[in-house]
């Protein structure tokens, strides 16, 4: 199938005053489902290489979920989450590389994806610092909503209405302030020489000038994660992949290149 550049490079940062900002494409309010049907013709296309990953994002909160009930020791959430934090992007590079060779016409292997983790390692180690620093800030500004609640206050859906909805909105901007700043960064960073300021920049950038396309996407893979915790993580072994796949479909029908790239 093939991918076609849409509309004017566009780009809304102008100057940053940090990095530089790489122009994006307008993307249309179906391209998420695009996405999500080419990230299914490469699961297809790489079973094995699908499997390998999928399992590992399941296997990892499975045993973070394991080592509390085993322990009864919570304070190990953190670490493990944290440690997730930052290999995850890993992953997801490996998952990225698959679709790319497919991109190219080159047969993926384990090891090709598992070297891709390496191409860039410097800023992808700061972008899962990044996304750690941001989980860890979300953690404590939650742990200071659930200690404003009065104690004295029944537990009844009048008295807790007030907490419920300062709750759900601050996790709707933090939520929609990770959407803009992980859409594109990590692919950005897997694929091109740059430093993580301006795969940052970009990723901000094009998510704004595409508010309804990404804000479907986002919904799409919110979902995702709710189905995978709700089927005990078994889901991430089909769903991770899948996302991953879309993602890198979504990066090259958003960002600019100074080629045309074709998708077949």
């Amino acid at each position: 199938m093939s991918q076609h550049f849409k509309e004017t490079p566009q780009n809304a940062i102008t100057e940053s005053g940090i990095a530089r900002v790489i122009p994006c494409k307008e993307l249309d309010v179906g391209d998420p489902i695009k996405w999500l049907s080419l990230g299914l013709r490469d699961m297809l296309k790489t079973p094995g290489l699908t499997a390998f990953y999928g399992i590992m994002f399941a296997l990892i909160p499975w045993l973070i979920t394991y080592l509390v009930a085993m322990t009864g020791w919570h304070l190990v959430i953190m670490p493990a989450i944290v440690v997730f934090m930052l290999i995850g992007p890993f992953l997801a590079a490996g998952l990225y590389d698959v679709s790319w060779e497919l991109e190219k016409g080159h047969k993926p292997s384990l090891r090709h994806s598992l070297r891709a983790m390496r191409r860039n390692a410097v800023n992808e180690w700061g972008f899962g610092i990044l996304l750690m620093v941001m989980m860890i800030f979300w953690l404590r500004v939650a742990s200071l909503i659930h200690a404003l609640y009065p104690p004295y206050l029944d537990e009844t859906l009048e008295s807790l209405m007030p907490f419920l909805i300062l709750g759900t909105a601050v996790g709707a901007v933090f939520t929609l302030v990770m959407l803009f700043i992980t859409a594109f960064t990590q692919p950005i960073l897997m694929e091109r020489k740059v430093d993580l300021a301006t795969a940052v920049l970009t990723s901000v950038n094009a998510v704004w000038l595409n508010k309804v396309p990404m804000l479907i996407w986002g919904a799409i893979i919110f979902s995702a994660v709710a189905i995978g915790f709700v089927t005990g993580f078994i889901g991430f072994i089909f769903l991770m992949p899948l996302i991953a796949y879309a993602s890198w479909h979504a990066y090259i029908d958003a960002i600019e290149t100074k080629k045309p790239r074709n998708y077949e």
